[in-house]
């Protein structure tokens, strides 16, 4: 292959990456509208929810509703389209795939969308009244008045909901880069000590500092690493057959060849 026939394949797949991009982005902008629909509903779902009871919001500035609104919109909008970006980075990864890679991996797509709203579920009715109980105590403790921005109790609410949710997309994760070979269940055994650690932090750094909060949150995520380790070796064992398979096929191939 020439230098100018590289750079003509290089182009191109720069080209193919921005076409993904583009279609990403145009999903999250109609996501973001239709968020908008829909942000008012969830917003008096969650003002009106046990956690919020007992909270009188305030807004400090004139664009607190506008901006609650559109990070209600933004993460209805994010959990649209994560699907449709694993769809997206799955299209541009696909040529370089065998078939039964290709097939097997598409598979996993449906299943992001349904990951998430598990994450979105333990996150908003375990990890946050957990928080938000502890710092409520904390705050009684020391003889302060409650008195809350709407923007302040939305944000942490969302700095606890969102990267717990994501999280839980890790199994998939996990299976779509076996599925790529870019890991295997070797290598993720072998990093299950680095693996915890940074999941222990994670876990810490997100719950009150309590030893109860700490398990609630932490043993999910240290079974959801296992359970991803479990699901890469089925795929990476499947992934094993098909190539002894192919390279059956082509020694009985050759055989026949040399029969001839």
């Amino acid at each position: 292959m020439t230098q100018q026939n590289e750079e003509m394949t290089l182009t191109e797949h720069l080209s193919e990456l921005r076409k993904r991009l583009i279609y990403v982005l145009s999903i999250f902008i109609l996501g973001l509208i239709a968020g908008f629909f829909v942000a008012d509903p969830v917003y008096q779902y969650l003002t009106k929810a046990e956690t919020a009871k007992g909270f009188v919001l305030h807004a400090f500035s004139f664009w607190d509703g506008i901006g609650i609104y559109m990070k209600i919109a933004g993460l209805f909008s994010i959990i649209i389209t994560l699907p449709f970006t694993v769809y997206q980075l799955w299209k541009f990864v696909s040529p370089g795939l065998r078939p039964q890679e290709r097939k097997a991996s598409l598979k996993y797509v449906p299943y992001v969308f349904l990951l998430f709203l598990v994450g979105v579920a333990f996150s908003y009715y375990v990890v946050f009244p957990m928080a938000l109980a502890f710092t409520t105590t904390i705050t009684e403790k020391m003889g302060l008045v409650e008195t809350y921005g709407m923007k302040q109790y939305f944000s942490f609410l969302f700095g606890i909901v969102l990267p717990v949710s994501l999280l839980f997309e890790l199994p998939l994760l996990i299976m779509f880069l076996t599925g790529l070979r870019i890991l295997n269940p070797i290598r993720l055994r072998k990093m299950r000590k680095i693996s915890y650690f940074v999941l222990i932090f994670i876990a810490v750094v997100i719950t009150p500092p309590d030893l109860i909060s700490d398990l609630l949150v932490m043993i999910p995520l240290l079974l959801l690493y296992e359970i991803s380790v479990f699901l890469s070796a089925i795929v990476y064992r499947k992934q094993l057959a098909a190539d002894q398979e192919i390279e059956a096929r082509y020694v009985r191939s050759e055989d026949n060849q040399h029969t001839g």
